[in-house]
């Protein structure tokens, strides 16, 4: 086979080149991975006297472990006052938050080292960056030679997807039951970045792509956002690592379907993975921030992975240095738009997209030398197949976002979680009598099977106008905010990720099936 472009822009091992603490991957020839104490050590030496960088933590893991947060950038010190005050742009890296896939965990200790030496200096005159290099810190600690079956390595061992509770924190955003996504949501409401980037590893199809990516996928995001990520910010990230290293990058996607399909099959295509804000990066856009997701590819070499994360990472953060300014403009906007009265989505689908040639690739099985267990690995192999784009959703049912929404006083927990994610709420101080809008409950079922230790409910239904006496303390919950559209799926009854959903209300719906408890407004008040 002819050497690919791959092959001839592969750098030489990091570690032989590196100066200052190498990480554990180099160290070892990129046979294990860092664990908790190797990243804590790693980054306390590089941060070590460096004005520009300060290390201190943003919450604790379910056992008790410090989830470090590296601020770099010309600051005082580490605290959100200090960071806010710059006025700059602030970008916020996350990595390993399936402590499986380890690559971003190693990327960014690499990025961290680079700038401790004065690499990319100029971003620190528009930017402030932080860096959370290692989140599920319990999971981390689960190290095992068969976690990530067919991953091509470590070949010492991963940690594992969930954290210590047994939960996906990817999928925690909503519902926000883990310590971890705690910790996450209050760094969002006190430091405020801008810029999100969520560092991953893929699992599943074969493709010819070291590295794949998403915007925020849910219909709802503000669309200057997920415009500016489309149709600049991406497409010149992908253009750059390919003239950087000769290795293709692509929107995020799977391979369902083939030739011969059967009746109720699915259509060959490339198709996307969800659009609920429970994901992390869907999450932040609802919060009308950016987001990145980065996928390294599995069945890449581990050091590749690395490298690729690292790449990414890099060109992604330029960008956001050289267009710093638009990037806030675009923020500062969508925090002042109201979307009371706008048509928000409670259940989307997936766009069919166009004809796109998609990169396929090949990988041969091999087996890990210590278990016997499958592994696979990529081989130099790129070939197109024009298929069908599902890289989008659209709208499949939406609901008019209302003015306002009224929580009963007795839904503790759901006056919790509102307030936790920073949904600005008040109480009525006297009665209030006002048209307001119920919603009827036709039908309510929950999932056959449990997910995140929840049978997620759906209602079915409608609203009926009524004039209703609300008492005093009433949770008064208006749309017209920053966080307004994520108030909105929160408490839609009708939302595939809100709070009824995750059975917040089941108590409530016990007491009186016919109507869902939060009430909410069109008219002024």
């Amino acid at each position: 086979m002819a050497q690919s472009a791959n092959a001839r822009a592969a750098p030489r091992p990091r570690a032989a080149r590196a100066a200052g603490p190498l990480t554990r991957p180099e160290l070892t020839e990129y046979r294990e991975t860092s664990r908790y104490d190797d990243v804590m050590g790693f980054v306390r030496a590089v941060t070590r006297g460096n004005r520009r960088m300060h290390l201190t933590g943003f919450g604790y893991s379910y056992e008790g472990r410090e989830l470090p947060l590296v601020v770099v950038g010309d600051v005082r010190d580490a605290s959100p006052e200090a960071v806010r005050a710059s006025g700059k742009l602030r970008v916020f890296i996350q990595a390993n938050i399936h402590a499986g896939e380890v690559e971003g965990k190693e990327a960014v200790q690499e990025l961290l080292r680079d700038l401790a030496q004065g690499r990319h200096a100029r971003w620190l005159d528009s930017l402030v960056l932080l860096i959370a290099p290692i989140y599920n810190v319990d999971g981390n600690e689960r190290v095992a030679l068969t976690n990530r079956p067919l991953q091509n390595g470590p070949i010492g061992g991963m940690g594992q997807r969930s954290n210590a509770q047994g939960l996906d924190l990817n999928r925690d955003h909503m519902k926000l039951e883990a310590a971890e996504a705690r910790a996450l949501v209050l760094l969002m409401n006190r430091y405020d970045p801008q810029v999100l980037m969520d560092l991953h590893t893929t699992d599943g199809s074969v493709h010819g792509y070291h590295l794949t990516y998403s915007t925020p996928l849910n219909p709802g995001t503000d669309s200057a956002i997920v415009g500016l990520l489309r149709d600049a910010w991406l497409p010149e990230a992908t253009r750059r690592v390919k003239e950087r290293d000769g290795w293709d990058i692509w929107y995020y996607g799977n391979l369902p379907g083939g030739p011969g399909l059967g009746e109720g099959e699915t259509e060959r295509g490339w198709y996307t993975f969800d659009y609920r804000p429970r994901f992390n990066t869907n999450y932040i856009g609802l919060r009308n921030r950016f987001a990145i997701l980065s996928e390294a590819y599995s069945y890449a070499s581990f050091e590749e992975r690395i490298r690729v994360t690292l790449h990414f990472v890099e060109e992604c953060v330029d960008f956001a240095y050289r267009h710093a300014s638009e990037v806030r403009r675009i923020v500062a906007a969508a925090d002042v738009h109201s979307v009371v009265g706008e048509a928000l989505p409670v259940r989307s689908k997936f766009t069919r997209g166009g004809q796109v040639p998609i990169l396929l690739g090949e990988v041969v099985e091999e087996r890990h030398p210590y278990t016997g267990q499958r592994v696979l690995r990529r081989l130099d192999v790129r070939r197109a197949e024009m298929m069908t784009d599902f890289a989008w959703f659209e709208p499949e049912e939406t609901e008019r976002a209302p003015r306002a929404y009224f929580v009963p006083a007795g839904l503790t927990a759901v006056i919790e979680r509102l307030e936790a994610h920073g949904v600005r709420t008040s109480r009525l101080d006297r009665p209030l009598t006002l048209q307001v809008e119920r919603f009827r409950i036709d039908s309510t079922w929950t999932a056959e099977r449990p997910f995140q230790n929840h049978r997620e409910r759906t209602v079915r239904g409608a609203y009926e106008q009524v004039q209703q006496e609300l008492p005093a303390g009433t949770v008064v919950v208006r749309v017209d905010q920053p966080l307004g559209r994520l108030a909105f799926f929160l408490l839609e009854p009708r939302s595939d990720d809100g709070l009824l959903d995750w059975n917040f209300f089941d108590e409530a719906l016990q007491r009186d099936g016919r109507y869902c408890p939060v009430l909410r407004t069109t008219a002024a008040f």
